[in-house]
């Protein structure tokens, strides 16, 4: 399956973005809190992407599921 998505040019992965690292002490929060809120922004942002991005897929998966059973029922018409 993955190799015919490659040949078909189709691989468009989700890719999650990457959890932002928030240190345990409350001291190294204070000294990087503007780093820290820049992550967490950036990471609220992406993520919502990432959830279109899966919203996306999808669909597509279910339009092309559709289209694999019609395509399995001609072949089936055909057999008989």
């Amino acid at each position: 399956m993955i190799i015919a998505a490659l040949a078909a040019g189709r691989v468009d992965a989700c890719t999650p973005p990457e959890r932002p690292f928030l240190p345990q002490a409350r001291e190294d929060m204070r000294i990087y809190s503007d780093l820290i809120r820049e992550d967490f922004e950036s990471y609220i942002a992406q993520v919502q992407d990432y959830f279109r991005c899966l919203d996306e897929e999808r669909a597509r998966a279910f339009v092309e599921a559709r289209e694999v059973t019609e395509d399995y029922g001609r072949f089936i018409d055909a057999l008989e």
